[in-house]
């Protein structure tokens, strides 16, 4: 059993490779061994010169059989999951277990995020012209725009890695503005990409979680954070510009892999170590220093914030074309405290972490000592407190809803008081 893996590089999708799972690990889905290789075509025309040449961040370009006790961790993030999962379970009238992994890969994998697919999941344009629907007929989520969402599998993961129920759609506007499903349109016919998401549920917090996450963003980009355009709520859906593609010529696809995969995590739903999660950081980062802060800077806001959700899979590096990795900007940012199923925080510092929501700041500049010096890691993050003091006013200023900036506020006073009064521990 062989799954073909393209890679997009230079305007065109070239094969990468092959992931082949023996007929005994079929059973097991993303838990069964396999190999991975590198078409040998493709080691010789591009060697390993630049992180977006390879198809995860741990494979390097080689002629090397990569053994794994399980799936290797890249292919869990072009893998469908949450709502994606479960519409291509039923599109394949399949069982929504492990067994059908490797289905779900061989269909469902044809048009990620990123830039690697496998071949054999691939879709062609539709030979006859679409005319795509409107912005309200997406709002409304008419039932003729669902179907042929689902059929060109533009249907991704829910808002968790482990079940979201709310679909998201991964979806191109033609330039005549007119909206269709990711991988519907010729390259040469896009004029900008989008992921458009819906409420987790019918709770009145479901939907306050997600009107305020576009000025939940706005205030990311007021404190520092890197972020891509703005989002737009309308009604009941959020617009979500896309930063890993560009449209134009040459239509460009940067590689996106999650921090999940580049810390080797292949499963879902488990929980992450900081730690863990910063070293890959400082693996694999062109700016080792700056990336570190960055994700502390991220980790500052998600707990002043309650923004819960922090698995590692709500954060990625990109690897642009011209070699620089870095975090990508940031996404999946919201009062997730609001949400009604209680989601814990996923990633923590071990032992670093004596309340929930309170990390040991000090602690966690002297775990990164290897990469940082502790005494500028410090003096960096004291430099956060006043920004953290200010939120509730930032937040008023961004439009964020009352009840969102009362669930905060007094978590916000707490944060910034612990990052004034740390200490080195070196």
């Amino acid at each position: 059993m062989k799954a073909t893996i393209q890679i997009f590089l230079n305007g065109n999708w070239i094969i990468a490779g092959e992931f082949d799972l023996p007929d005994s690990s079929l059973h097991k889905g993303i838990e069964g061994a396999g190999y991975f290789e590198y078409d040998p075509d493709y080691v010789i025309a591009l060697p390993d010169e630049l992180p977006s040449k390879r198809v995860g961040l741990h494979y390097p370009v080689n002629f090397d059989l990569y053994s794994e006790r399980h799936w290797p961790a890249f292919l869990l993030d072009i893998l469908p999951s949450g709502a994606g999962r479960r519409a291509w379970a039923r599109r394949l009238n399949i069982p929504d277990n492990p067994s059908s992994d490797w289905l779900l890969l061989l269909n469902g994998a044809g048009n990620p995020p990123g830039n690697i697919r496998i071949m054999e999941a691939v879709r062609s344009p539709h030979p006859f012209k679409h005319p795509g629907f409107s912005k309200e007929d997406i709002i409304d989520k008419q039932a003729d725009f669902i179907e042929y969402a689902e059929s060109m599998g533009a249907v991704v993961a829910g808002a968790s890695d482990v079940a979201g129920d709310a679909p998201k759609f991964l979806l191109s506007r033609d330039r005549t503005g007119r909206w269709h499903p990711d991988g519907a349109l010729p390259d040469n016919n896009v004029l900008d990409c989008w992921l458009v998401k819906f409420p987790r549920g019918n709770d009145v917090r479901d939907k306050t979680v997600l009107r305020n996450e576009a000025p939940y963003y706005e205030v990311a980009r007021h404190f520092g954070i890197r972020t891509g355009k703005p989002l737009e709520f309308i009604e009941n859906a959020l617009f979500i510009p896309r930063f890993d593609r560009i449209p134009g010529t040459p239509f460009i696809r940067h590689g996106l892999e999650t921090l999940a995969s580049a810390a080797r995590i292949a499963s879902y739903g488990q929980r992450a170590n900081h730690l863990d999660l910063c070293q890959s950081v400082a693996s694999f980062a062109t700016n080792r220093q700056g990336e570190l802060w960055e994700y502390l800077q991220r980790e500052i806001l998600n707990c002043a914030l309650r923004n819960t959700d922090n698995h590692p899979r709500n954060s990625s590096l990109i690897k642009y074309i011209d070699g620089t990795v870095e975090l990508s900007p940031l996404y999946d940012f919201a009062p997730m405290f609001l949400d009604p199923e209680g989601i814990a925080r996923a990633s923590r510092g071990e032992n670093l972490e004596p309340a929930p929501g309170r990390p040991d700041w000090g602690g966690i500049a002297q775990s990164l000592k290897r990469w940082c010096d502790p005494e500028a890691t410090v003096v960096f993050l004291k430099s956060q407190a006043e920004k953290v003091a200010a939120l509730p006013q930032c937040m008023k200023g961004c439009g964020v809803e009352g009840e969102v900036i009362e669930g905060v506020t007094a978590r916000c006073t707490e944060v910034a008081g612990d990052l004034r009064t740390m200490i080195s521990q070196g």
